[in-house]
């Protein structure tokens, strides 16, 4: 992207995250939208308890959270694969040849282009995947109710009008985010919202910020590793919302991580701590791989 969107009135960035960080919505979008379409178009009716073990691990419980639809979705039959009890010819497995090579492929991951390789390539597998995404996005368009945001998201969002610009950094498509922050009058409070189509989410950091901020006074705010390694690859600071911790997260956020932010002395052991509580509290390995 040449040109930001970004009007830069502060010397202080934050981005922040959207789902399970702003809005807990990350459970409820998963459980009640995304997993049933995956038992519907994988015909896996029979199997629904091992497949929701899998994909509340993938995306709610593990380092993949929040990680993008298409690498989740291999992930998670890779898991169920391996849960105690699924016999191996039980199911037919997926082989994902072609989405693999998509995701491999550097374009911008979404519908549009994911459409594009359906096209180019014709592979059965693509279709069905594209046919789910597309699914998805109509369910939670259509039938998933507005969830408000954390009330120390909103206190935070507050704070940070007089110092810092703030950016909300997402892989949500973009017209999804903001009708979720206006329909909840949050969207005032940052200068930019950039979704899917900006890029990944390093990416969308460097386009809103585009050199004009010291990185030492840059933040990013998340509840997923995926947040945490935009982070480091645009050579900022993080600071994690905890699963299942969020309202203790956002409260040490305005008491006492803003603010050291602000004061220059939020690197090091401080941000070292917190992300080896991050670290800890997000797995690699399923419960029923441990110990093998």
């Amino acid at each position: 992207m040449a040109v930001s969107l970004l009007e830069k009135r502060h010397d202080f960035f934050v981005g922040i995250d959207s789902d399970g960080c702003v809005f807990d919505s990350m459970r409820v979008k998963q459980c009640i939208h995304f997993h049933p379409l995956i038992i519907k178009f994988w015909g896996l009716e029979s199997f629904e308890k091992p497949l929701r073990a899998c994909a509340e691990f993938v995306n709610l419980n593990s380092k993949s959270r929040g990680s993008n639809r298409f690498a989740a979705l291999i992930r998670l039959f890779d898991l169920l694969k391996t849960y105690p009890g699924v016999p191996s010819d039980a199911i037919d497995f997926p082989v994902f040849t072609a989405l693999k090579a998509y995701l491999a492929s550097g374009v911008p991951l979404g519908n549009p282009t994911l459409k594009e390789a359906v096209a180019k390539t014709g592979d059965s597998e693509l279709k069905r995947v594209y046919a789910w995404s597309l699914a998805i996005n109509e369910e939670i368009n259509t039938n998933m109710k507005p969830i408000p945001p954390f009330s120390g998201a909103v206190k935070a969002l507050q704070l940070m009008q007089a110092t810092s610009d703030v950016v909300v950094i997402s892989q949500t498509p973009e017209d999804a985010l903001v009708r979720e922050w206006e329909t909840h009058d949050i969207r005032k409070y940052a200068g930019m919202v950039a979704g899917l189509e900006f890029g990944t989410k390093a990416e969308q950091i460097r386009a809103a910020s585009e050199g004009r901020y010291d990185t030492s006074r840059m933040l990013m705010l998340g509840d997923a590793v995926g947040d945490q390694k935009a982070a480091q690859e645009t050579g900022i600071l993080f600071y994690p919302i905890m699963p299942d911790q969020e309202d203790a997260s956002w409260e040490r956020f305005v008491s006492e991580a803003y603010p050291r932010f602000l004061a220059g002395t939020y690197a090091g052991s401080y941000s070292d701590s917190l992300a080896a509580a991050f670290d800890a509290a997000l797995p690699e390995t399923p419960p029923w791989q441990r110990g093998k």
